[in-house]
């Protein structure tokens, strides 16, 4: 990323609309809105709060679509990494998520907003992680 790449609004923007709909979550339903819990109880079939654990993933791809409809290329993005990474990436996700008691978003945004010391942890080994590993790629010409 470039320094002209750079958009400090659109992810301000991103950030507060994240922001409520954690909050809204937690004061409106008295749940935290990790998706890797809300998606995860939904797989297993967990009937208690069903509505509105599917309307939350609903609300994510419905999103997702209006996005593309209403900005089309302007929010493309190159991934440069084959299937078998993408795979491998989704499988260590999936292990981290239940190793560390829920994912980025559950940590990072709900947790960390309501001060749990367990996803402040959680969150700062997240990031310590992520930059070894961006370190180490790099460094090995991976990146």
């Amino acid at each position: 990323m470039t320094i002209a790449n750079f958009t400090p609004w659109s992810a301000l923007a991103g950030g507060a609309i994240l922001g409520a709909a954690a909050a809204l979550t937690w004061w409106g339903l008295g749940r935290i809105a990790g998706i890797s819990n809300i998606f995860g109880r939904l797989l297993r079939f967990e009937w208690g709060h069903m509505g509105w654990r599917l309307a939350f993933v609903a609300g994510l791809v419905v999103v997702g679509i209006v996005a593309k409809l209403a900005f089309g290329e302007r929010i493309a993005f190159e991934l440069n990494a084959g299937a078998w990474q993408m795979v491998l990436a989704g499988l260590l996700v999936g292990y981290g998520t239940q190793l560390g008691n829920g994912c980025t978003s559950g940590h990072g945004v709900c947790g960390m907003g309501r001060l749990s010391p367990r996803s402040i942890v959680a969150t700062l080994c997240f990031m310590a992680t992520g930059a070894v590993a961006v370190f180490a790629l790099r460094q090995g010409g991976l990146l």
